[in-house]
């Protein structure tokens, strides 16, 4: 295999990351907003902890564009 076919090819799974974290924040928000509608005296003491996972879940995710972005431009 080409080297260079081989770093677009890493590229390509390193951002599959990307993906699955945008499914990971649409499953987060929505079971919160279920939860809340559910139980709205509940919401404000569970708000803290979605902030949390949001601020996590996004660290990740820049990780994972940063990996990507290293192997497309320093390999």
């Amino acid at each position: 295999m080409d080297p260079l076919a081989a770093k677009y090819l890493a590229v390509g799974i390193a951002t599959l990351a990307l993906w699955g974290i945008g499914i990971g924040l649409g499953n987060l928000f929505s079971s919160y907003l279920s939860g809340a509608l559910r139980n709205p005296s509940a919401a404000p003491k569970v708000f803290g902890a979605l902030m949390i996972s949001f601020a996590l879940t996004e660290a990740l995710a820049l990780f994972a564009l940063l990996i990507a972005l290293l192997l497309l431009f320093a390999v």
